[in-house]
């Protein structure tokens, strides 16, 4: 099961019996046989439009709906709520709090770490974990996720199958950069009854469900292209103003890619949905972007020490990262090295932390962002409107200082597993 989404120009939805806005738009559609009784088709078909996001050269864009400006209007409001332990205008948070959490992933190994943080921290509840394609295709992703938990004792979290492409197009993903199944292909005892243990409800569903029975209160951490939260905004508009904190990792702040020449992974793996993101979550939203990751990298001997712990996750880790050329010293010197300081990353850990413990990110830029969707070498590059030209409406948080200490003390929690909780 899984949403599939069609594109339709104005001539085809009139033979479908649809009608767009204007013919320089597109239209987004789930089938019915996917969402059942979830709701009628004729509902996710409206909700699914997509409003000048994906817009035909020379065309302008609409203007800005009575419900767009009521969401920006609840967005300002509430951006500079304060909560317990919170200071005014500051995206940092008591540590302590209790959090309610889902993660959406595309489990490679940089996932799992992040996930084996959050399972170790005292103060996540993860009310859920929804799949993605990205770096694996999401049928990998899904049994890897089952295996983390699995590793970790927690086969309680409930697991959602996701979407398993881009919104337009196929996935041109040719990444080996944690092996053909995201594990580092060292696993040979899959489990043959791993779906079985999938929720049946999409993850798409699941994350509007989740986050309307707990409105406000639910932090949302992105660890791969972000499709399912595009989905989810299309098929519920309300769905980014009842999220109490977006955590994204994804994105580039300085046009150096690392899948292409000035993208970054996750966003180039689908341009459309972090531009929709970027543009419609009014949520505070924070970005851990791939320079981000690479400028806080560890030392190799941290990383040595890492893995040498003596618990079942660290084992897991270690056994993972063992033949994966992304964890080689000598690999990243013609990588990643070329472009910043030798060091170990776990890309998605970082997003993890910030949502964990706000004071791990000691310095943010705020500013507003836009997601480039045209050419070959910037498609799906972030751009970061540090003087507001694009006067958009709403800023997002681009984390550039990390607290090293309190980062690397996380990481080495999170492979102390299994522990109760």
């Amino acid at each position: 099961m899984g949403i599939s989404v069609v594109l339709a120009t104005n001539h085809e939805s009139r033979k479908a019996g649809l009608k767009l806005n204007s013919t320089s738009h597109w239209l987004v559609t789930v089938s019915d046989n996917v969402i059942g009784s979830e709701a009628s088709c004729d509902w996710l078909r409206s909700a699914a439009l997509f409003r000048g996001v994906l817009e035909m050269p020379g065309k302008p864009r609409i203007k800005t709906s009575k419900r767009r400006q009521n969401q920006l209007k609840y967005a300002r409001k509430h951006r500079r709520k304060t909560d317990e332990g919170e200071e005014k205008g500051n995206p940092t948070y008591k540590t302590m709090a209790t959090k309610l959490v889902i993660i959406d992933t595309d489990c490679g190994i940089d996932d799992a770490q992040a996930i084996m943080m959050a399972l170790a921290a005292p103060n996540i509840q993860i009310l859920g974990v929804t799949c993605v394609f990205g770096n694996a295709a999401v049928e990998n992703v899904c049994q890897n996720v089952l295996r983390v938990l699995s590793v970790c004792e927690r086969e309680g979290i409930p697991v959602f199958r996701g979407c398993g492409g881009p919104l337009v197009g196929d996935s041109n993903s040719s990444s080996d950069h944690f092996g053909g199944d995201g594990l580092g292909d060292v696993i040979t005892d899959k489990d043959p009854q791993w779906e079985e243990k999938l929720q049946r409800e999409h993850a798409v569903n699941a994350m509007i469900r989740l986050v309307s029975e707990n409105q406000n209160q639910v932090s949302l951490v992105a660890l791969g292209p972000l499709t399912n939260l595009a989905l989810a905004v299309r098929l519920d508009p309300s769905f980014p103003q009842k999220l109490k904190h977006l955590f994204i990792m994804g994105g580039n702040m300085e046009g150096k890619g690392n899948l292409t020449l000035c993208a970054e992974f996750n966003f180039a793996l689908d341009p459309e949905s972090a531009h929709i993101v970027l543009e419609d979550f009014l949520c505070p939203t924070h970005i851990a972007s791939w320079e981000y990751s690479c400028r806080n990298a560890l030392t190799w001997e941290f990383f040595e020490e890492l893995m040498n712990q003596d618990a079942p996750a660290a084992r897991f880790m270690k056994t993972i990262t063992s033949k994966c050329w992304a964890y080689s010293k000598e690999a990243m010197k013609t990588k990643r090295d070329v472009y910043f300081r030798p060091g170990f990353v776990s890309y998605d850990a970082y997003a993890m932390a910030a949502c964990i413990d706000g004071s791990v990110v000691t310095e943010s830029i705020e500013c507003p962002v836009r997601v480039e969707l045209q050419g070959s070498m910037c498609r799906g590059m972030m751009a970061l409107d540090r003087t507001n030209k694009l006067k958009k409406s709403h800023s997002v948080f681009v984390m550039s200082k990390c607290d090293v200490a309190k980062f690397s003390q996380l990481l080495m929690e999170s492979l102390r597993q299994p522990c109760n909780k």
